[in-house]
């Protein structure tokens, strides 16, 4: 869990200089501020003055580039931004070349790219329509294999891969058929190749109809007139055409046959032979002979027949026909692995017999105390499965993230299941105001107190909370609520565990967050000191094969789902993250901006309020990089400040006071008040995208603690007390919250072009910003309050006051009054704009105003 606490070295940010604030484990920690940069993690080590040249260089190659054609650029976005690096710019062209070599080798194998990502349709357990369950893995290193499970009395022998043909191929790929069990009385079906529809109950089959007479009505009905000729007859083909090579005394032996002509020859021969015969007896094709050599190879067809043999469909109307339904395979055969059968995979390897859950495995459940993990074979009768009933919501112009898990989602000391979430949370978010879920944890992991990071089986929800068909409905409600879906994928941590295998499965998710990349993309695993030169992301501990895969999997994730949103967790700040991978990127939709969360965490924990830096560090730290903003997820904290161990921003400023202000009101007004000042500026001042954790929309005043032998297994921290919500300073902070999110909705602050940060005064500790037509107004001063606080607007006119931090109804005091809530401006230039406000702004408040009317002057 080292990379939850993870201090992140490096701050991206233009013309800043470095900052030292100490971390939450009394080391200091250092966050640099490049004062110059173009790019989102990148400085130019390189002179300006090299560009032209390099654009030279790339016009040449556009010429030869064959790339070039379809708009793929290896190094298009370091020249968007003006970025000379030649070192860099070396890794993104080999980066690139190595990428189309990969692909070259996937299409060798794989008829397209999304039939190498469809693998997990055939590996794992499936159901055939031949009256069997196939199963597929791979293992290369593996000598035998063998599929056990109470179906079999955990038989090593009974259900093996055969040998030879399908049963092992020379890719590590084993195949095993489980056949199913003929009911006692019942004869076997007459075809071998007999098929069954399990889901419907229509039996097509079982219509009295003979396969011989069905056979025959194909024969009269599918085929014209002596087009069967050859199909009945399979010899007179090749009988003919021998006896018009040999004459009808051909040799019979090899001895009388003797050496045989070239084709060439033998063709002209033909040709000679055969000029002066009439056009009905020469055949349906012909050679094409123009003189080139290998004119004598390209057979034609003529193309009457070919057109009439290419409209032909085949019988499938026919061979349905003997398809019978699940009525009939239920009367005459028993399933080879019944529904919620328990199963595991046994491999014999070079090191002695193993067993392993099947990493393509649907529905696990863990490993218990004295038990081991195994796998469960979810195939539900048909009436029972799942029938989805809400479409997957449009993809929004601006994304309100609540983050969720759903084992503490509940307020008693236990896990809560899928449906707990669905009844009790999914009704709040939308109340809330949120438009998307990000659930983590929920991927099969090996111990509960992990948080869902020793993931065990990507491909399965974790049983701790329910089925998968209970995760399919909680997927659907969500998007019938308007709720987009995303979830938490952990590539970079699996559980060490030869019992468990790994990858990923969709259940009509809407997107991913990619979490901790940072670990896949370095050898080092992210815990190196970064400076943000370029050298450090092209050097020897750069994993390229990790960057591959991130760029493949993003270009067909969009490919095969347009819709679909990835979110990148770095760190690092890899440059190009949400780039175009045409164009050099790794192709992800947003990056976590993850220096605000830990810059709010060490002030409020380390640095006295008077001391706090406006311009230097909460302002920067909060833009990030203008280039990049809009493609910034930013949040002022997530599950990662509160989990075992640390400590969420409401217990820091509030304590474990959950009641009325009473007699400690001070200190609850003072955590109030920032704790409001602190989520108005990050939601407001970033990129689209805002995320917000369980809890702490309500000033959550516990953190949260997993079950573990160091607090003896206990699930008193391990919930969410959302009995807060209708008292005192957790339902006032709610209620503002929530005011946050209906500004987003009604004046589409997110989506908007990015603030113009106009006036940051580190003596009065204000700062103000525009963003469209909206004005937002800070005073972080801990003591000073302004009866008339002047700052600059550029349009003339009456700003309304739309939202104000000291609201009674939000926890505050109510200084400023209704007649106040309207402003008209002055004409009088300040922070080098025409026109300017007073404001009555007290301490520790925040304001929003919006432009309602403009003066014409």
């Amino acid at each position: 869990m080292a990379s939850l606490s993870f201090t992140p070295k490096l701050s991206l940010y233009p013309k800043i200089t470095p900052f030292i604030f100490p971390c939450s484990n009394g080391g200091p920690s250092r966050i640099v501020f490049p004062k110059k940069m173009k790019l989102v993690c990148c400085s130019t080590s390189e002179q300006q003055e090299e560009r032209p040249q390099q654009r030279t260089t790339r016009k040449k190659k556009k010429k030869t580039d064959s790339d070039a054609d379809k708009g793929i650029d290896p190094v298009g976005f370091l020249t968007k931004h003006s970025i000379s690096h030649k070192q860099f710019s070396q890794f993104l062209r080999e980066r690139h070349k190595a990428l189309k070599d990969l692909k070259d080798e996937i299409l060798k194998r794989h008829v397209n790219f999304r039939d190498m990502f469809s693998g997990f349709e055939i590996l794992g357990i499936h159901r055939h329509p031949e009256r069997r369950v196939d199963y597929m893995d791979w293992a290369p290193g593996a000598r035998y294999c063998a599929l056990i499970g109470d179906f079999n009395g955990w038989s090593p022998t009974e259900n093996c891969a055969r040998e030879g043909h399908l049963g092992h191929d020379d890719y590590g790929y084993w195949f095993i058929v489980v056949d199913d069990k003929l009911r006692d009385g019942e004869k076997p079906d007459e075809l071998y190749f007999q098929m069954y529809n399990y889901v419907d109950d229509y039996d097509k089959g079982d219509s009295g109809v003979t396969i011989e007479e069905l056979f025959k009505k194909a024969n009269d009905e599918y085929w014209e007139p002596g087009e069967d000729r050859f199909v009945k007859n399979r010899f007179e083909v090749p009988a003919k055409l021998y006896e018009q090579i040999f004459g009808p005394n051909g040799p019979q032996t090899l001895e009388e046959l003797g050496e045989i002509p070239d084709a060439e020859t033998r063709y002209k021969a033909w040709k000679e032979e055969h000029k002066d015969d009439p056009p009905s007896n020469l055949p349906s094709y012909d050679v094409i002979d123009k003189g080139k050599e290998y004119d004598i190879f390209n057979v034609i067809g003529d193309p009457e027949s070919y057109e009439r043999f290419k409209a032909k469909e085949p019988p499938l109307a026919y061979w349905f026909e003997t398809r019978k339904g699940r009525k009939a395979w239920m009367k005459k055969y028993a399933p080879s692995i019944p529904h919620g059968s328990k199963y595991r995979v046994y491999f014999n390897t070079p090191n002695g017999p193993l067993e392993r859950v099947p990493a393509w495995a649907t529905y696990v459940q863990p490993e218990a105390e004295g038990k081991q993990a195994y796998a469960i074979h979810w195939e539900p009768p048909p009436e029972d499965v799942y029938k989805w009933r809400n479409t997957r919501p449009k993809k929004p112009k601006s994304l309100r993230i609540y983050e969720c898990h759903v084992g503490i989602s509940g307020s008693e000391p236990k896990i809560s299941s899928f449906s707990d979430f669905i009844e009790k949370v999914l009704p709040h978010v939308k109340e809330a105001g949120y438009n998307t879920i990000k659930l983590i944890g929920v991927i099969e992991h090996k111990d509960y107190f992990s948080v869902g990071y020793r993931v065990t089986n990507l491909y399965a929800v974790s049983s701790r909370f329910g089925t998968p068909d209970d995760f399919k409905r909680l997927v659907d409600e969500a998007h019938g609520l308007g709720l987009l879906v995303f979830l938490d994928i952990v590539h970079s941590y699996s559980a060490a565990d030869e019992m468990v295998g790994l990858w990923a499965v969709e259940y009509q998710i809407d997107g991913f967050q990619f979490h901790s990349l940072a670990s896949m993309m370095y050898t080092h695993n992210g815990f190196a000191s970064f400076t943000g030169d370029l050298e450090e992301y092209c050097n020897q501990y750069v994993d390229k094969n990790a960057l591959l895969y991130l760029i493949l999997a993003n270009e067909i994730l969009h490919i095969l789902h347009p819709n679909i949103i990835t979110i990148a967790e770095d760190a690092s700040y890899y440059p190009g993250l949400c780039e175009p991978t045409s164009q050099g990127g790794l192709g992800f939709d947003y990056y976590v901006n993850l220096s605000v969360p830990e810059m709010w965490s060490s002030y409020l924990q380390n640095v006295p309020e008077h001391e706090w830096s406006m311009s230097k560090v909460i302002v920067s730290t909060l833009m990030g990089n203008v280039q990049c903003a809009n493609k910034m997820l930013i949040y002022a904290e997530n599950h990662n400040q509160s989990i075992s161990g640390g400590q969420s921003f409401a217990e820091i400023l509030l304590g474990t006071i959950t009641g009325d202000f009473g007699v400690a009101k001070e200190p609850l007004l003072k955590g109030c008040s920032l704790l409001k000042l602190i989520r108005l500026i990050t939601f407001t001042i970033g990129g689209r995208a805002y995320l917000n954790f369980m809890g702490n929309e309500f000033g959550h005043p516990e953190r949260i603690e997993f079950p573990m032998p160091s607090n003896n297994f206990s699930y008193s921290l391990a919930n969410r007390r959302w009995d807060l919500l209708t008292k005192g300073v957790h339902h006032n902070l709610f209620i503002f919250d929530k005011a946050l999110m209906e500004l987003d909705e009604k004046e589409r602050v997110l989506s908007r072009a990015l603030p113009s940060i106009h006036h940051v005064n580190d003596t009065t500790m204000v700062i103000a910003y525009m963003r469209g037509p909206l004005l937002f107004i800070f005073n972080f001063h801990p003591s000073n309050s302004y009866e008339g606080y002047r700052v600059g607007v550029e349009e003339a006119g009456e700003y309304q006051l739309i939202l104000n931090t000291d609201e009674v109804n939000y926890g505050g005091q109510g200084l400023v009054k209704d007649y106040q809530y309207l402003r008209t401006t002055m004409t009088k230039k300040v922070d080098g704009l025409r026109n300017c406000l007073d404001v009555p702004l007290p301490s520790r408040t925040a304001q929003v105003y919006k432009l309602t009317r403009i003066l014409r002057i």
